[in-house]
């Protein structure tokens, strides 16, 4: 295992599992910079944490399901499905919530990470907007 798949599993267990978002921050370069497909690029790592807490915070029992875990030179990419339960109110992009819907969610996702000197420096997030509405029943009928 290389030092890019040791920093990855490293973040998943801060996030993912312990919900240290401290330690998750300490992944991250100071000048790291994450794309997400609901906030678009965010910068440093102090942002970058609070935007996973802030994705984890509504489901108290978040977990990912690995399906594969990947690592080419300093890249390491994940595959996977985020899952959990929606107790907790759901921060939107601008400032309001949601409240809880205490639906489950198994929204699939891949996330790339480079990285440098032991800490990432691109974070690419990925997963489907749409599913993880619809599985909160957030979207209008059609």
């Amino acid at each position: 295992m290389g030092e890019a798949r040791e920093v990855m599993d490293r973040l998943n267990a801060a996030a993912f599992e312990r919900k240290d978002f401290k330690d998750a921050a300490e992944c991250y370069a100071e000048g790291a910079v994450a794309v997400t497909p609901d906030q678009g690029e965010i910068t440093g790592r102090e942002a970058i944490a609070e935007y996973l807490r802030q994705l984890a915070d509504p489901f108290p029992d978040l977990r990912y399901e690995y399906q594969a875990k990947h690592e080419s030179g300093n890249v390491a990419i994940d595959e996977g499905y985020a899952t959990g339960t929606n107790s907790a109110p759901l921060p939107m992009p601008t400032g309001e919530t949601i409240p809880a819907t205490g639906k489950q969610i198994r929204v699939r996702s891949c996330n790339a990470a480079t990285v440098e000197d032991d800490r990432i420096t691109s974070h690419r997030l990925y997963f489907d907007q749409m599913e993880f509405l619809e599985q909160l029943g957030l979207l209008p009928d059609s």
